[in-house]
């Protein structure tokens, strides 16, 4: 399956063709933020980390950005791709043996698409929170885009949130349901894009796109 985000690109982004307009901001809720499938899994992860150099901080289970960026510098050093997803290979790579790979990325996905909601769309009705994250499913689906969540989320000038930090943002509860919503198919959008705040978009490029629906501040589009 393929689906992913249309993001709000703002001033920064103009030179881009995915260039959409910047979100209303809103603030971070801490959570606990798992790519292994459980707690434990996650300690195990850290300890090995924490034995081999790439991570100095608490052995807590919670998968922050400390942790991620951990793994990060162990799979540059280890040839692997550097997403920060604990999967098949970058377990076996640690010596960790996880309950489900499968489920271990598909909770590292899930993730990443909740920071990727907060961090675009908090403040946003739900409906235009689960709207952010189908654009993102959309995306890993189509041939114009990367083909994983991560990969599209963190491609070059794609997301405003990406390029200012806010990406790293922990989400909270209502971005957690509304990526899930989006991932068990829900698409409010009906198989957009892109998605833009015309508020505040800049590019005139993202004015261009075929307008399917608007849902809160944002437009969305193909």
């Amino acid at each position: 399956m393929k689906k992913i985000i249309s993001l709000v690109m703002g001033a920064l982004m103009i030179a881009s063709p995915f260039a959409v307009a910047t979100p209303t901001l809103m603030r971070e809720q801490p959570s606990i933020s798992s790519y292994a499938t459980t707690v434990s899994e996650n300690k195990a992860i850290q300890q090995k980390l924490k034995e081999l150099g790439y991570y100095t901080g608490s052995v807590d289970g919670i998968y922050g950005q400390g942790t991620r960026t951990a793994v990060i510098s162990f799979q540059k050093a280890n040839g692997l791709t550097a997403d920060g997803v604990v999967g098949p290979k970058t377990a076996k790579a640690l010596g960790v043996t996880l309950n489900s790979d499968q489920v271990a990325q598909s909770g590292s996905d899930l993730y990443l698409l909740a920071k990727c909601v907060y961090s675009e769309a908090r403040g946003e009705p739900y409906e235009g929170q689960v709207a952010v994250a189908a654009v993102v499913l959309n995306r890993v689906e189509s041939p114009q885009f990367p083909n994983t969540i991560a990969e599209v989320i963190y491609q070059p000038w794609a997301f405003t949130a990406v390029h200012d930090g806010q990406i790293n943002l922990e989400p909270n509860s209502t971005a957690y349901n509304a990526a899930k919503d989006a991932m068990n198919g829900w698409d409010p959008t009906y198989g957009c894009l892109y998605y833009y705040n015309p508020s505040t978009a800049t590019s005139s490029w993202i004015f261009s796109r075929t307008t399917v629906v608007t849902i809160g501040k944002h437009v969305f589009a193909i």
